[in-house]
């Protein structure tokens, strides 16, 4: 297969790397900051230096670009993101016929699971989240993470046993 032939630089091309890899470019960094208009924005301005630089990168490396881009920019905005995360209330305007009670706890045990999962060393909060939410298979979140699947094998299984130790008592 020769896709070194394959022009970032041509519409299609974009379109299909922007079509095959933005989803898992939100999610990736999303799961990095819990915050969605922060990775919508990470995003769109990975894909738009991809655009800028499409000339100068190789089809193949496209992908890995694209989520080195977007790394970088999230680690120059994690300090003041880690604030504006610390600050920021969801607040739910959703109607349903729960009783009062059980949407407290509700409420109460997805705070508690959203802290706890946000609380996980980031590359074990990744390789949970790509799975479990992403679906992906380990050998995929191989690929992404540019690590063996005995590293994600371990990541997931230390992940599990914090989520379990910090849950269990729910």
């Amino acid at each position: 297969m020769n896709n070194n032939t394959k022009s970032v630089c041509e519409e299609l091309t974009y379109k299909y790397i922007f079509d095959s890899y933005s989803k898992t470019l939100f999610n990736f960094i999303y799961y990095k900051g819990g915050d969605t208009q922060q990775a919508e924005d990470i995003v769109q301005d990975a894909f738009i230096k991809l655009w800028d630089n499409c000339s100068s990168i190789i089809y193949e490396k496209a992908k890995s670009y694209l989520f080195t881009v977007a790394r970088n920019l999230f680690l120059n905005q994690v300090a003041h993101q880690k604030i504006v995360l610390q600050h920021q209330s969801h607040s739910s305007n959703d109607r349903t016929n729960e009783t009062p009670q059980f949407l407290l706890e509700e409420k109460e045990f997805m705070v508690k699971l959203k802290k706890v999962i946000a609380d996980l060393p980031e590359k074990q909060r990744e390789v949970f989240l790509l799975s479990r939410i992403d679906k992906k298979k380990y050998s995929e979140i191989s690929e992404l993470l540019d690590i063996t699947v005995k590293a994600v094998e371990k990541r997931m299984s230390q992940a599990l046993v914090i989520l379990r130790d910090k849950l269990g008592d729910i």
